[in-house]
């Protein structure tokens, strides 16, 4: 069974190890493939207004954010990020957590949801958010230095929150 909570400091030993696997891979994240622990920690955990957990069997399999993807005026839009432990792809976890996220954001009073860059080349997550309700709003060229493929582009997304 599949848990989705809201992260404590005690998580982060699982949100480290997900985030590191992700991000070295330098395939769908534009971190560094050489981001530390510290920098982990601001950029997933510190920075945004909540952070999430999803668990399963407690083992941790996956993470999210939601933070305002603009200051003030354009705080009512806000923006996630997720990630999936490699071993845990195609078993629904983004799916779920997506869910969740949308739930959640409106809760926290946003009325609406944007990815700002989505590697297009990632192809399973751009048809699970084409699959939620997104659509993409601008393709930037070039955008993402991918680790194999070069200069890749990546998608704006979006997704109104009101029913």
């Amino acid at each position: 069974m599949l848990e989705i909570r809201g992260a404590t400091e005690d998580d982060f030993d699982g949100i480290w190890a997900i985030f590191h696997a992700i991000v070295r891979r330098g395939d769908t994240y534009p971190f560094s493939p050489e981001t530390t622990r510290d920098e982990a920690y601001e950029i997933w955990v510190a920075a945004p207004t909540a952070t999430y957990v999803a668990a399963s069997d407690d083992r941790m399999v996956g993470t999210y954010y939601i933070k305002p993807n603009q200051a003030c005026l354009g705080a009512h839009v806000c923006n996630a990020g997720y990630m999936v432990a490699p071993d845990a792809h195609g078993h629904g976890v983004g799916r779920a957590m997506c869910e969740h996220s949308l739930s959640e954001a409106r809760r926290l009073g946003f009325t609406a949801m944007q990815y700002n860059f989505v590697v297009a080349t990632n192809e399973r997550a751009v048809g699970l958010w084409r699959d939620m309700g997104f659509e993409i709003i601008g393709t930037i060229p070039d955008a993402f230095r991918h680790a194999r493929l070069g200069l890749v582009p990546a998608h704006i997304m979006y997704r109104s929150l009101e029913e």
